[in-house]
């Protein structure tokens, strides 16, 4: 084991490192893609949570529907998208193509689809709201419409980024796999 503090080798001035082993780039990427996907995932739990809270509050009537409303009919559907993060996850530990895969295409049915619905059920109030200022729900004295469509915009722009940083991942792990079958 090399020391720190101890001499060094005679004609050398610790310089001549390149000939030694180093960590593959795909290797490097797959560390720092999985740790970029695991932070949207939990931004991502943090926003179901909420939302989950929202439903429930909405339906046990905890609070005046002056205060939450009823759940929009996208917000059922979207429950489900806590499934393609878990597989995320999931494929994690043994670099698990086929769960990552899993969860690419179930993000676009539970998490991008609902989304999209949601923009196209929350416009007619949005149009409404901004050309008349009148809105009909409101969440804790602010208006649904305007929460909403934030909340909207930030789990598009986490679920977008997912996807982006799964396909990088993916295409590092397939790079991996293909340079295992060469040997």
């Amino acid at each position: 084991m090399a020391s720190q503090a101890g001499p060094w080798a005679a004609g050398t001035d610790g310089s001549n490192f390149q000939h030694r082993e180093c960590v593959a780039m795909h290797y490097q990427m797959s560390v720092t893609l999985k740790y970029e996907i695991k932070k949207l995932i939990y931004v991502h739990l943090v926003l179901w949570l909420l939302l989950v809270a929202k439903i429930s509050v909405g339906h046990l009537r905890v609070l005046s529907h002056d205060q939450v409303a009823m759940p929009y009919q996208w917000e059922y559907p979207y429950l489900l998208s806590i499934v393609p993060s878990l597989l995320g996850l999931l494929s994690f530990p043994r670099n698990n193509i086929s769960y990552l895969v899993l969860s690419m295409i179930s993000m676009g049915l539970f998490s991008i689809a609902p989304l999209i619905y949601s923009s196209m059920e929350i416009f007619p109030a949005a149009q409404q709201l901004y050309r008349h200022g009148k809105a009909y729900r409101f969440l804790f004295g602010f208006s649904a419409i305007s929460v909403m469509y934030l909340v909207l915009v930030l789990e598009v722009q986490v679920h977008a980024w997912q996807l982006h940083y799964s396909k990088k991942l993916l295409d590092s792990w397939f790079t991996s796999t293909q340079e295992k079958k060469r040997k």
